[in-house]
Formats: C-alpha cells, sequence, structure tokens
C-alpha cells in the first residue's frame, strides 16, 4: 500500500481552499459508525474529519460517532439514505438487504493475500469497486473511498476449528450476506444473522458459540473475551466504505467535493496499511487472554476453499453470471 500516494491529493485538496469562501456558513455533519472508538477505523473517521475541517477553513464540520451511536450499519445506512445522516463508514456486506449485490465482495476466497486483495479489491475499475458504488449510488449512498476490514476468521466457545468438518453443528452468528451464510451452510454450521451491535451479549449468553470477525474487529470490541478458539480460516476479506448522503453530497460545491473524496483516499490509505501493521500484534493480545489460535494445515485450507468455491455456483442468480465471471478473471489474474 505504501506504493499508492495520496500526497499529491491532498496536495491539489488544499489548493483548492482558495475556491471556498472563508467567511461561508458552516455546514455540520454527522459522521457513524459502529466500530469501537481509536480502533484502526475509528481513528481514520477522526482524522478524516478533522483534515476536512482544516482543508475547509471551518466550513465543514463533522462530528464522529462510533461504536453504533447512531444505531448499528442497516440502521446507519436507512438514515443516509433518507438524507438524516450526513457521513458514515459501513461494511456494504451488512447490507445486503438493501440489495444482495451489496455482499458481492464477501465471496468465500476471491483472494488469499494481500497482493491479490490489492489488485481485485482495491482496482476502482474492478468489478467490486463498480458494483458497490452503483448499488449504493441506488440507495442514494455516495462512495467516497475504502478501508480495511481484513481478513475473517472463526471463532468460538465450544472446539477447536482445524478442518471444515468440525464447523459443523456449531452455531454461528453471520452479518445478513448471502455468501458469508452459503459458506457457513456448506459446512453444516447453523448459522444465526444478527446486527453486529448484539453480538456480544449473544455470545456472552451463549445465544450463538461464535462468530466470523477478524483480528482487529474481535479484540478491540472485546469478543475474544467469551470465545476460546479462533480459526485464521480467511475465508473473506472484507471491505469497508467511507459513506455519505446523496443529500449531503449534492449541497456541497466542487471544491468541497474534491476535499473530501482526496482526504478519504488519504486517511484510507493509512488505515489499511495500519490495519495489517498492526494484526499479527491483535492475534498476540487474543492468544493472550487465553484464546487457542488455530492456523489450518494447507490441505485444511484447500479444503475450505472447495468449500467456498461451491458458493459461488450457487449465488450465480443473485450476483449474475457475468458479473460472477468478470469477478473470476479477475481472481485468476491476480493469482499468476
Amino acid at each position: 500500500m505504501k506504493k499508492r500516494n495520496f500526497i499529491a491529493g491532498a496536495a491539489i485538496a488544499l489548493a483548492t481552499l482558495t475556491a471556498i469562501p472563508a467567511m461561508a456558513q458552516q455546514v455540520k455533519a454527522r459522521m457513524g459508525h459502529v466500530f469501537a472508538a481509536n480502533s484502526t477505523m475509528d481513528q481514520a473517521a477522526q482524522e478524516f474529519a478533522k483534515l476536512v475541517g482544516e482543508r475547509t477553513k471551518g466550513r465543514i464540520g463533522i462530528m464522529v460517532f462510533p461504536a453504533n451511536q447512531l444505531g448499528g450499519e442497516q440502521a446507519q445506512a436507512r438514515e443516509l439514505s433518507r438524507g438524516s445522516l450526513e457521513l458514515a463508514l459501513l461494511n456494504p456486506g451488512s447490507l445486503a438487504g438493501l440489495n444482495p449485490l451489496l455482499d458481492i465482495h464477501y465471496l468465500p476466497y476471491i483472494a488469499s493475500d494481500f497482493k491479490q486483495v490489492d489488485a481485485i479489491f482495491y482496482n476502482p475499475k474492478g468489478v467490486l469497486q463498480t458494483t458497490l458504488r452503483e448499488t449504493l449510488a441506488k440507495q442514494n449512498i455516495e462512495t467516497l473511498g475504502f478501508f480495511e476490514l481484513e481478513f475473517r476468521a472463526v471463532t468460538n466457545s465450544g472446539r477447536p476449528v482445524e478442518k471444515p468438518a468440525d464447523l459443523k453443528g456449531l452455531k454461528l452468528r453471520v452479518p445478513g450476506s448471502a455468501a458469508i451464510k452459503g459458506f457457513f451452510e456448506e459446512a453444516g454450521t447453523q448459522v444465526v444473522v444478527m446486527p453486529f451491535p448484539e453480538l456480544f451479549t449473544a455470545l456472552q449468553q451463549k445465544t450463538v458459540d461464535g462468530q466470523d470477525n477478524g483480528a482487529s474487529i474481535t479484540y478491540e470490541s472485546r469478543l475474544f473475551e467469551t470465545q476460546k478458539y479462533m480459526t485464521l480460516t480467511n475465508h473473506v476479506y472484507a471491505m469497508g466504505t467511507v459513506a455519505s448522503s446523496s443529500k449531503f453530497w449534492s449541497a456541497l460545491s466542487e471544491a468541497e467535493k474534491k476535499i473530501l473524496t482526496d482526504t478519504a483516499a488519504e486517511v484510507t490509505s493509512k488505515q489499511i496499511e495500519k490495519s495489517r501493521q498492526l494484526n499479527a500484534d491483535f492475534l498476540k493480545k487474543i492468544e493472550a487472554g487465553g484464546i487457542k489460535i488455530v492456523r489450518p494445515s494447507a490441505q485444511a485450507m484447500a479444503e475450505f476453499e472447495k468449500l467456498g468455491q461451491g458458493v459461488w455456483g450457487k449465488l450465480s442468480n443473485t450476483y449474475g453470471a457475468e458479473r460472477i465471471a468478470a469477478l473470476r478473471q479477475e481472481a485468476a489474474a491476480a493469482r499468476k
């Protein structure tokens, strides 16, 4: 990610300040998200708010509300769509109830390492970003940038999961995603669709045995405190969006829009880099908290991937055969 240079973009954004009247009436905006305070996602949101304020000479004032203060992601997305919330960090994969295409990036094993991730997920002209941007736009939600939600893992309080067969019978919470739900159903798991804000209590009360989130969310949201095992299945790579309501967006000048998009690109680039640097630290902290970290063998990972590929075919009608074919081509090219 270091190869990505957003310095020039930031400089351009600063240069546009002259186009914004210093005494213009202030626009106040709220920015919500579900992630823990001081997480890499929250840090990106706070920096975004700070820089936008500076670069618009105080014309746009953004206040960040982390940790579900404005509701879960579905609630925040609805408010964005209505125009009653201005900005948010969203995980499109949790919004499939709005449109099934919003969890296309949750198809299992699109990528198996960060080189492939960068080529497929962070390609502005690729299938995933194009699909997510266009689909969110139909919900009156503008996409300003994309950030990392990392590879997902499986945690549970029942038994170590070393191979797909070990998933059978476990009751796992999943987001409202046909792709993730399909993956675990293929393995014989009992899946429970549940909003993220309800997850910790559900784990604590044993309503579900486990869940599937990456190391940072599992640690920073304290989910690991209720679990005994974490398996690094890497079954899905998740990507989030910096989102704006179309109502808020349309009220901005072109100069202001450029500042917001350039600033979003800058802070998400830093967030992606920092997320990857911290991943190993989060795993160590989770392990220190008494959780056994399971790293599946190469054979087991091949079995997990084979299981995941079956989901692609079953969801071809949901995502569109042509779109699936194009995504397969991108994935194949990234593996070369």
